[in-house]
């Protein structure tokens, strides 16, 4: 399943030359997780009061292809990659809304379980594994 997310770049996203800052794409593809996460049922901060759990980016990968400017509309994507029992892999993508939609960048992001008092790292409780799948 591949989840979307909208993002419209304004110009706190940009740098001086008028492009999206290379390092805005992580947020970007962060509120997309974030917001599939949601979409799955899953709210970090409930999860973290019930649990005592987290969810932490511990990997990425990014690919540059082409910049996003001010005012663009971007669709930015999630979908499962592959999941472990600390750690998801997921793929992510950031579209140019277009009559041709343009790949702008891409990459991969592993997100570890830990435990927040100690960052240590613990499995995936299985209700969230479950939602996954």
């Amino acid at each position: 399943m591949r989840f979307e997310f909208p993002v419209r770049i304004y110009w706190e996203d940009t740098d001086a030359g008028g492009i999206v800052f290379y390092a805005n794409y992580l947020k970007f593809f962060e509120r997309a997780r974030t917001e599939w996460l949601r979409y799955l049922g899953v709210e970090q901060q409930a999860l973290r009061e019930a649990t005592g759990g987290m969810f932490v980016v511990v990997e990425t990968h990014l690919k540059y292809h082409k910049p996003a400017q001010l005012d663009d509309l971007l669709t930015v994507n999630a979908s499962l990659l592959s999941k472990g029992r600390s750690s998801l892999v997921i793929t992510q993508q950031a579209w140019r809304q277009a009559a041709e939609p343009v790949l702008l960048c891409e990459g991969t992001i592993r997100i570890g379980w830990v435990q927040t008092a100690t960052l240590r790292p613990e499995r995936i409780p299985s209700s969230i594994l479950e939602r996954l799948t």
